[in-house]
């Protein structure tokens, strides 16, 4: 399976995005399914998971109260809805199956991501 991301772009500190990630040679619902992102110069972190029944989900520290993961089974698609940017978002987002708990990606590649950047 591979995911596809996009939705990001530049906000001001404050605002928010929503981002999305499409799924394709796979089933959405068959996965435990999460959200990475990657600042310049850092490791790629975990952000956000849901399970693959929708009834668990967890986030980073610095994710929760601000960022919410959902999903469409029927587009097969993640979002990731983010308010309350801070310049330390700035990254690049990435979807990819989860291992829970390890929060290790598991499809076999990453999508392109899509870049967020958070102006001060």
């Amino acid at each position: 399976a591979h995911a596809v991301e996009s939705g990001g772009g530049l906000v001001q500190a404050g605002g928010s995005l929503r981002l999305s990630c499409a799924i394709s040679g796979g089933a959405i619902g068959d996965y435990d399914m999460g959200w990475f992102r990657q600042s310049p110069g850092s490791e790629r972190e975990f952000v956000a998971a849901i399970s693959w029944s929708g009834n668990i989900i967890d986030y980073s520290d610095s994710a929760r109260d601000r960022f919410f993961i959902s999903r469409d089974i029927t587009k097969n698609s993640l979002y990731l809805q983010m308010y309350g940017l801070e310049p330390e978002d700035t990254a690049v987002y990435h979807c990819n199956r989860v291992r829970w708990g390890a929060w290790e990606a598991l499809f076999d590649s990453w999508g392109p991501g899509t870049p967020v950047t958070v102006s001060s």
